[in-house]
């Protein structure tokens, strides 16, 4: 259920009258579409978007009329409310001003299902790798995309009873000497194809970190998504978090 579907919900749930309703749809057209005020033709329309009948608009007219939460709009034939029942409503439905921390993704590079029954740092980098690759934010999304490959590595050194090969002072060595210590020692099995081509996605984070007028592309990100879901996969496995 989205917020309006939700808001559409907690809207008709205490089974209120049908003004109350309509003063609930004005308050929402009035805070998030248009603040000069919404027709009764609109109010009619989140009726019906909320599966309810359309408000008789001689009934409406009179009950808004009367109703003390509902002023005329700056738009001809407009109404909105008041900033007492703004105020009131504000707090009712706090849950659409407040933004959440959620975020909101497909699954264009890593599919929920790969990452939902794994824990919650990994379930938030692989959303905000989606999330990033979505909305164009290419830099991002390769330098996370470095970030969960780094963390999986060091679980997957745990897991084979290795961690100790690539420890450093209180840390850990490079994620270059990392994968490169991979390559020679083979702590853990993954396949070829993931041995072959796994240093091709710290390159990418490494440049858009560190390369002053490197901006990472769309294609740049495509050339590699493949095979990084493939590298995930199976850091997953090595390293316990998937069974």
């Amino acid at each position: 259920m989205n917020k309006f579907e939700l808001f559409i919900s907690k809207s008709t749930s205490d089974h209120p009258s049908k003004v109350e309703i309509a003063i609930n749809f004005i308050w929402y057209h009035f805070t998030f579409v248009d603040n000069e005020g919404v027709t009764i033709k609109s109010i009619n329309e989140y009726f019906r978007k909320a599966h309810l009948s359309e408000y008789n608009v001689t009934h409406i007219k009179n009950d808004l009329r009367k109703s003390k939460n509902i002023i005329k709009g700056i738009k001809k034939n407009s109404y909105k409310p008041t900033r007492s029942c703004t105020e009131e409503l504000n707090k009712k439905f706090e849950f659409l001003i407040t933004k959440s921390e959620e975020v909101i993704t497909s699954n264009t590079i890593l599919p929920d299902s790969l990452y939902n029954e794994t824990r919650g740092y990994i379930k938030n980098l692989s959303k905000q790798i989606n999330a990033c690759y979505e909305n164009n934010i290419f830099d991002g999304c390769s330098v996370l995309m470095r970030r969960l490959l780094e963390i999986l590595l060091i679980h997957s050194y745990e897991k084979s009873g290795r961690i100790n090969d690539i420890r450093e002072d209180e840390g850990y060595k490079n994620l270059s000497f990392i994968i490169n210590h991979l390559s020679s020692n083979k702590p853990f099995d993954l396949s070829k194809e993931v041995r072959n081509n796994i240093d091709d996605f710290r390159v990418l984070g490494n440049f858009a970190v560190h390369k002053i007028q490197f901006n990472c592309k769309r294609q740049d990100i495509d050339n590699i998504k493949l095979t990084y879901r493939l590298t995930i996969e199976e850091l997953l496995y090595a390293s316990g978090i998937l069974k």
